[in-house]
């Protein structure tokens, strides 16, 4: 077997600095005053530039995702300094008014995946008989449902059910590229839609009136606190951010581990992940924060700080996305489309028929598919201000993902004990 070609660079510091030359390349283009530039990016909006390009580095063996600390860094340093500088530049009283929509969308990803795997296996089982009769350890039903655990919670409950379920490592492993690549372009989509999101809003007959109250409000009060940020600004934005995320890893190191030894019951439901109670620390930080005097550094910029986090975010993510996977495991990932669309059909439909506007779509959607790294980002996409509405949301699906994702593998187990397979 022919070995893979090394790729041409796997120092961190060079690759950081790629993706950091790429994001610039993206806002200095976006701003240019140019008839071609005002097109381009009326079409694609300048996020998805930012996750689509570092894609292409791992596309052309520029780097290896896998073996670069990027992604990491990223999403357990700058992640959580992130969401306590939006979150605590947030008017949550506010934001909680947004209603019971943002919730019912939520639920209505999750039960858009659960009632999807079941369903997307039974039509497997007419297109690919020989693969769905594959029985024992690597059964595909088995990997699918650590992919339920993942788009309903995150990789805890994703690691639950591989344990619970018994998957064997080969199907554990086709499953996680599906999972990757599957939603990552649900992902990007989302982003697309960002930038046509009012047309949407119309098709759909929505009533966008308390989103666009909240965003109106953030810019008024953003606006009536500005100034030009000093050094000392500079400086105490860094401090609550990254001083904030300090103290969530503390908080998670002791959690965690307690929890896994304490209470196995919480275990169960994935809250003895680290990462969890990072991201549920983060949240509760600059959610207390918001209520204080904090909040007024968002005239200093505390929300744009905040934002370019998640901007590296989006480059790391995106350039984790093999596009090449796909043809590796064909089946696979059209088992996985399937799945994909019967959770967005529904999410649709539902949209329509309680007139929800297009962000809570998106981000009732990430708050599933993509988890705490992806939620932030999109509602971060409709306006900084809304990312708690993400991260809240991608908390919930935590807690309820490792019991939606055991019943969606019970249903899946059920057929194919019932023989739906030829």
């Amino acid at each position: 077997m022919e070995a893979e070609a090394a790729p041409l660079f796997s120092n961190d510091a060079i690759i950081m600095g790629l993706l950091a030359a790429l994001l610039g390349l993206v806002f200095w283009t976006s701003s240019l005053d140019s008839k071609l530039a005002r097109g381009f990016y009326r079409v694609f909006p300048p996020l998805l530039l930012c996750y689509f390009l570092p894609s292409l580095l791992n596309l052309f063996n520029i780097v290896d995702p896998e073996a670069s600390q990027t992604y990491f860094v990223a999403s357990r340093y700058l992640l959580p300094a992130a969401l306590v500088l939006l979150t605590m530049s947030a008017d949550l009283p506010a934001t909680f008014r947004l209603g019971p929509k943002a919730l019912i969308m939520f639920f209505t990803g999750t039960v858009g995946v659960m009632i999807g795997g079941p369903l997307a296996l039974l039509v497997a089982s007419w297109l690919f008989p020989d693969v769905i009769g594959v029985t024992g350890p690597d059964a595909v039903w088995r990997g699918m449902t650590t992919l339920a655990g993942s788009w309903i919670g995150g990789g805890a409950n994703q690691a639950a059910m591989y344990e619970f379920f018994s998957v064997g490592g080969e199907v554990y492993s086709a499953w996680i590229a599906v999972d990757i690549i599957v939603a990552n372009i649900w992902l990007a989509i989302l982003l697309l839609g960002v930038a046509n999101a009012k047309r949407i809003d119309r098709a759909l007959k929505a009533d966008t009136g308390a989103v666009d109250a909240l965003r109106r409000k953030a810019d008024e009060f953003e606006q009536a606190h500005a100034r030009i940020p000093d050094l000392k600004d500079l400086m105490v934005i860094l401090a609550f951010g990254l001083g904030a995320m300090g103290l969530s890893h503390i908080i998670a190191d002791i959690m965690g581990p307690w929890v896994a030894t304490h209470a196995p019951g919480l275990a169960d439901l994935g809250m003895a992940s680290g990462f969890f109670w990072l991201m549920l620390s983060a949240t509760i930080i600059g959610v207390s924060l918001s209520f204080t005097k904090a909040r007024s550094l968002t005239g200093a910029g505390s929300m744009k700080v905040g934002s370019v986090f998640i901007y590296v975010l989006v480059a790391t993510i995106g350039m984790r996305m093999d596009i090449t996977a796909i043809f590796r495991n064909t089946e696979f990932f059209l088992i996985g489309s399937i799945w994909m669309a019967i959770h967005i059909s529904l999410l649709l439909a539902v949209a329509w028929l309680i007139k929800a506007p297009t962000f809570f779509i998106a981000v009732g959607s990430t708050a599933n598919i993509g988890g705490a790294a992806s939620a932030p980002v999109v509602a971060t996409a409709f306006h900084p201000s809304l990312a708690p509405v993400g991260v809240l949301l991608a908390i919930v699906g935590y807690i309820v993902g490792t019991w939606a994702a055991m019943l969606t593998g019970y249903m899946m187990m059920a057929m194919m004990g019932a023989g739906v397979s030829p």
